[in-house]
C-alpha cells in the first residue's frame, strides 16, 4: 500500500487489535481545530490514519462535491473523472472522462463514458443512482442542450434524459436540477460552458429556475420559477442592478422536500444568499435562513438542516435549523468549527465529515469532528499549492464510503495533480 508522505504513521505499523486500539486512543485525544486553523499546526503524525492514492497520472482525477454517493453501495467501486489539463477555464471542446477505480482490484481506472457538461468544483454531478448497484447519472451536452445520462456499469448500456440534474431523491426515481448555463454566467465553476444564458439581460427571468425530472419517463416541468423566488424578499435586501439565480440543491432523506440556495449578485460581484427549502412538487416554500450569507450545508435527518452561517450573538459557525420558516438555530461546535466546510454526517450521525480551506501554509485538514465528545480528528493534511485557486482549485469534498469506514478525497498534494486519495478511517469510528 503506498501512503501520501505527510500521512504515513506510526499506527500503519501496528497489526490487529493493537492498531485498532492505537487509532482509538487517538481519536480520543483528538485535537481542538482551534489549534490547527490559521499555521494549521501538524497532529503528531501518529494521530493521522492510513491514506493511499487511488488515481495515477499523467492525466488528472478528482469528483467533485461533498454530497454526491461516488462509491457503489458494496464500497468497491469509487466514481471519479479524468481530465488532461488544469488551471483554466473549461472550453466548450473540453471533454472529460468518466471511470471508477475497483479498490479490489489494484485501483485499476475503469473508463465508462465522458462529458462536455462540467465545472472545475462539482464536476458534472457524476454520481450513484440511489438504490442501484449498477447505474450511475452523470451530465453531459447534446444537440445544444444540457442532459443526463444514466448507465448500467456493467453492461454499458446508457440511456438520455433530456434535462441536466442536480440532485437525486433518495429513491433514486426523481431529480431536481437547474439552469446551468444562467449559473455559469455569474459563478464559473458551478455552471457548464457551451451554451450561453438565454435570460442573461434578465435579472430574475420567469422562465428559468427549478425543474423535477422523473428519471424514468424523462418527464419534467419547472416548479419554482426564479421570478417567483423573488417575490419572498424584501426589496431592501436588493436593486434593479441585482441578477438573481439558484444553485446547490439537495433533497432530504425521505425524499420530501429539497433545499435551495437563492443568490442575488451586486454589480461589483459582490453577493447575499437566502436557504431556503420546499417540497419536492415546489409547493410549501419557506425561508429557512435569511441572514445573507448561508454556505454549505447537509440534512441531518428528514426535518433538520446542518449549515455554516451567521447567526447573532454567535457570530459564524456550523447551525442546526430546523426545517421551518424563522425557527431556531442550533450552535454545534462552539468555538470549535468556527470555520467554513464541505460537511456531512457519517452513518449513525454521532460524527462529523467536515474540511478546510487552505491555511497560510496551503495545507488542506479533512477531519472528524465528534458531536457527543466535541472533538476533532484529523485525517490529514493535503498541501494544495498555490496555482490552485479560484475557480479551479480543489477542494478536498470529502466522501464516505457506505459503511463510514473510508474517506475520500480531492488533492493534489504530492505533487502529481489533482488525483482521489484514500482515507482508512475504520481504526476511528470503530
Amino acid at each position: 500500500m503506498n501512503h501520501s508522505p505527510l500521512a504515513t504513521n506510526l499506527a500503519d505499523q501496528c497489526t490487529g487489535h493493537n492498531r485498532r486500539q492505537f487509532l482509538k486512543t487517538a481519536a480520543a485525544a483528538g485535537l481542538s481545530i482551534t489549534a490547527m486553523t490559521g499555521g494549521l499546526q501538524a497532529a503528531a503524525p501518529q494521530e493521522l490514519p492510513p491514506t493511499r492514492t487511488i488515481t495515477r497520472g499523467p492525466k488528472f482525477h478528482w469528483f467533485g462535491y461533498y454530497d454526491k454517493l461516488e462509491f457503489d453501495p458494496s464500497g468497491r467501486y469509487v466514481l471519479g473523472m479524468e481530465v488532461d489539463f488544469e488551471h483554466r477555464s473549461p472550453r466548450a471542446d473540453d471533454e472529460i472522462k468518466i471511470g471508477m477505480v475497483d479498490l479490489q482490484d489494484n485501483d485499476r481506472w475503469i473508463e465508462l463514458g465522458s462529458s462536455t457538461a462540467w465545472g472545475w468544483q462539482q464536476g458534472c454531478m457524476l454520481q450513484w443512482r440511489p438504490g442501484s448497484d449498477r447505474e450511475i447519472v452523470w451530465n453531459d451536452r447534446e444537440d445544444g442542450r444540457y442532459v443526463c445520462r444514466i448507465m448500467d456499469v456493467f453492461s454499458r448500456k446508457q440511456r438520455t434524459i433530456d434535462q441536466a440534474i442536480y440532485a437525486l431523491s433518495p429513491d433514486g426515481r426523481t431529480a431536481v436540477g437547474l439552469d446551468f448555463a444562467r449559473v455559469n454566467d455569474v459563478r464559473p465553476g458551478y455552471g457548464y460552458v457551451g451554451i450561453p444564458d438565454s435570460n442573461s439581460d434578465e435579472l430574475a427571468p420567469a422562465d428559468s429556475g427549478i425543474y423535477r425530472v422523473d428519471l424514468e419517463t424523462g418527464e419534467s416541468q419547472t416548479i419554482i420559477p426564479i421570478a417567483e423566488a423573488l417575490k419572498t424578499v424584501d426589496k431592501k435586501e436588493w436593486n434593479s442592478e441585482c441578477k438573481h439565480y439558484f444553485n446547490h440543491l439537495l433533497v432530504n432523506p425521505d425524499g420530501t422536500r429539497f433545499i435551495m440556495l437563492h443568490r442575488w449578485q451586486y454589480p461589483d460581484g459582490h453577493r447575499r444568499t437566502r436557504m431556503l427549502t420546499a417540497n419536492t412538487d415546489g409547493k410549501d416554500l419557506r425561508i429557512v435562513d435569511d441572514n445573507g450569507l448561508t454556505s454549505h450545508f447537509i440534512w441531518r435527518d428528514p426535518n433538520t438542516i446542518l449549515a455554516y452561517s451567521e447567526q447573532q450573538p454567535h457570530g459564524r459557525g456550523f447551525f442546526l435549523f430546523q426545517d421551518e420558516t424563522g425557527g431556531e438555530a442550533e450552535f454545534i461546535g462552539k468555538g470549535i468549527l468556527k470555520r467554513d466546510g464541505h460537511c456531512s454526517y457519517l452513518p449513525g450521525d454521532e460524527w462529523i465529515l467536515n474540511d478546510t480551506y487552505p491555511d497560510s501554509n496551503r495545507n488542506q485538514m479533512p477531519h472528524l469532528f465528534h458531536i457527543a465528545t466535541g472533538k476533532v480528528v484529523p485525517l490529514g493534511y493535503f498541501r494544495s499549492a498555490p496555482e490552485y485557486k479560484g475557480e479551479w482549485r480543489c477542494d478536498t469534498h470529502p466522501r464516505f464510503s457506505p459503511d463510514g469506514t473510508k474517506v475520500v478525497v480531492d488533492t493534489p498534494h504530492g505533487g502529481h495533480g489533482r488525483q482521489l486519495h484514500l482515507i482508512d478511517i475504520s481504526g476511528i469510528v470503530s
